[in-house]
């Protein structure tokens, strides 16, 4: 007897080819989107309020320059011939060594289109997170020099390596989902950058509080769900490994923010919100690399390494060595060899391109705002405030060092008070 095939998985157009599977295209496309949502919404950052609009500004910058890891720019990649196509990850055929195949080309089931979106997120992610150890004092113009050097030049060598069917890949390093790729190479980067753009001003440093911890919560929910896409997937379909993938990330992260939790309440006497956001945080970073390949109890045990290892590290180490506070950063047997290998080599490539570009960017423009505009904050750079909840439509004066409005200056006196003239 006849297969009878319902109406919705027959081809009734030619934009339904053969080869497509509507529920893998649905996930990966949701799945990007899901990546993509916490980055729209600038991750609620815990920033002073005069640094808030600046993020959204910074953030959003970077969207035309975004590369895709196999390697092409994204503008030659809009060709409707090649997006229309089958995705394909290039030269990702992978033999043993007498020859025979080990692991072939992958092939999903959907359009490159919603390959390259799904890849476009996930280099816009890695330069958000690197952004966050130079915000409140990097030129601006500078950063918008930085990211598309960085991206061409040290992002996406890092990403064909493991991804794109590089030497790291071929050798058998294993990156789930951009533990290498996204973490290491943005957190080294991050590190060599805010070395050289330098430190906050002294009052930032010495008081930084949030700018609104209910934004700082919904930013962080955000960025949760959004793991979820960010995990699931990366097995390119919607399969077993994508649902695995999706509750050891929950499963990691939970048992993180709560490790988190519990050791500010033992040694600090209270729990602390940013603490458990911190801790959520280093939990999905955690996972990230081997979300699809643990099992559960793993999960948890990662949970548990990545909310307490960080906490010491943040909260004792960093606090009782006074050489790591001069950088200041606002965020089995030969597989395990591999493993070190190829994050070095992710280490090393970060250190030495990430120094260049900000070196060859000093020869143009300052890398750093200067302490004027620090001290004013975005009314310096961009003329606007982040938030007018009081005094709507001041604008500051630097020469006379105070706030005007309607040719009234307001100067702050000794005492904190304002006195008008």
């Amino acid at each position: 007897m006849a297969t009878v095939v319902p109406i919705a998985y027959q081809n009734t157009s030619a934009s339904t080819p053969d080869w497509l599977n509507k529920g893998d295209n649905a996930w990966q496309m949701i799945s990007a989107t899901l990546v993509g949502l916490p980055e729209r919404a600038g991750s609620g950052n815990p920033v002073r309020q005069h640094r808030e609009e600046e993020v959204g500004r910074e953030l959003g910058l970077h969207g035309p320059l975004r590369l895709r890891s196999g390697g092409h720019l994204l503008g030659p990649a809009l060709g409707q011939k090649f997006l229309i196509a089958q995705a394909a990850l290039p030269a990702t055929t992978h033999y043993h060594h007498n020859g025979t195949l080990e692991t072939a080309m992958a092939t999903p089931y959907y359009p490159m289109a919603s390959m390259v979106w799904f890849q476009c997120v996930f280099a816009a992610i890695t330069v958000i997170l690197l952004a966050g150890s130079v915000l409140g004092r990097m030129n601006i113009k500078a950063w918008m020099m930085f990211v598309p050097l960085w991206l061409t030049f040290s992002y996406t060598v890092g990403a064909f390596s493991l991804w794109g069917g590089g030497f790291l890949f071929h050798w058998g390093v294993i990156d789930y989902s951009g533990g290498y790729v996204i973490h290491l190479s943005s957190g080294i980067a991050g590190l060599t950058a805010a070395y050289w753009v330098g430190p906050r001003s002294t009052d930032d440093r010495e008081r930084f509080p949030p700018n609104n911890v209910l934004l700082t919560l919904a930013g962080a929910g955000l960025l949760w769900m959004g793991w979820a896409g960010f995990n699931g997937g990366d097995p390119y379909s919607a399969n077993i490994d994508s649902s695995m993938a999706v509750l050891n990330t929950n499963i990691c992260a939970a048992t993180s923010l709560l490790v988190w939790t519990w050791l500010d309440v033992i040694f600090f006497d209270k729990p602390s919100v940013i603490g458990a956001v911190q801790g959520m945080i280093t939990g999905l970073v955690c996972i990230t690399p081997g979300a699809g390949l643990v099992q559960g109890w793993a999960a948890i045990i990662m949970g548990i390494l990545s909310g307490s290892v960080p906490w010491f590290s943040m909260m004792i180490v960093h606090k009782r060595l006074p050489w790591l506070q001069k950088i200041d950063d606002t965020l089995g047997g030969i597989q395990f060899l591999k493993q070190i290998v190829g994050g070095g080599f992710v280490i090393g490539w970060n250190l030495v391109v990430t120094s260049i570009i900000c070196v060859l960017i000093q020869f143009v423009i300052p890398l750093r705002m200067s302490d004027e505009q620090l001290r004013i904050g975005d009314d310096a750079v961009h003329g606007e405030e982040a938030y007018a909840l009081w005094g709507d439509g001041e604008k500051y004066d630097s020469t006379k060092h105070g706030f005007y409005s309607d040719d009234t200056i307001h100067h702050k006196t000794s005492s904190g008070a304002t006195q008008v003239v």
